[in-house]
């Protein structure tokens, strides 16, 4: 079974590795898109770059792509498995396509390994895994996102809500410390990749959705 679980991984790596802002991006004209807004590849900067359809088209796909590996995750590994074991092979199926297919987003290979922080595909994760967790993440995130103005912020937080909420309800996996590990390691990618976000915000320079009528007459004086 080790096998599958390293071919599960490499697999779940290779579909995350397809960036499509990268794609359109290119196609609309405009380039490599991490040369342009905050450099990612991703949902929020495509937004910012091409504009709300080409991000609402990212955004699906990215979510996508994560299911896509998981279910690939859970053939591979039903493939030859022995019934009766006491190892949680479909845990750690889903555990590594959903690491694998995150770090894919994150460091792509046909990118140069610089791609986005993984936040839709982590989203893509979460509603695959146990929806009903996802889906308070994703209203807990977006809330803060509309109060805030910033998507950072949701990102964040849901970020870290998601162990907690593991760790206080989730069911999804046979081994509860395999799910609540692989919780934690979910919730520390996302803060890694948005390192450089928690020092604006820490410093009041974070980038805002929209701007307030305020903050527009003061870009005037």
């Amino acid at each position: 079974m080790a096998w599958q679980l390293i071919v599960i991984t490499i697999a779940a790596y290779l579909i995350g590795s397809i960036n499509l802002s990268i794609i359109l991006s290119k196609l609309m004209g405009k380039g490599d898109i991490r040369e342009h807004g905050s450099g990612n590849a991703g949902t929020t900067n495509t937004l910012r770059t091409l504009g709300k359809l080409p991000a609402i088209i990212v955004l699906i796909f990215d979510v996508l792509k994560a299911v896509i590996a998981i279910f690939v995750g859970k053939w591979l590994i039903s493939i030859g498995q022995v019934e009766g074991t006491t190892i949680p092979y479909n845990d750690l199926a889903i555990a590594l396509s959903s690491i694998g297919v995150i770090l894919g987003h994150n460091f792509p290979i046909y990118y140069g390994f610089k791609g986005g922080k993984g936040i839709a595909t982590s989203l893509g994760v979460l509603l695959t895994v146990e929806w009903q967790l996802g889906l308070v993440c994703l209203v807990f995130a977006l809330v803060l996102m509309i109060v805030t103005r910033m998507v950072s912020v949701g990102s964040i937080a849901a970020a870290i809500l998601y162990p907690v909420l593991v760790l206080i309800q989730g069911e999804a996996f046979t081994n509860k410390w395999i799910y609540l590990g692989f919780s934690i390691i979910i919730a520390a990618m996302a803060l890694i990749r948005h390192r450089s976000n928690i020092k604006r915000i820490y410093n009041g320079t974070e980038n805002k959705l929209w701007k307030t009528k305020a903050e527009k007459n003061a870009e005037l004086k």
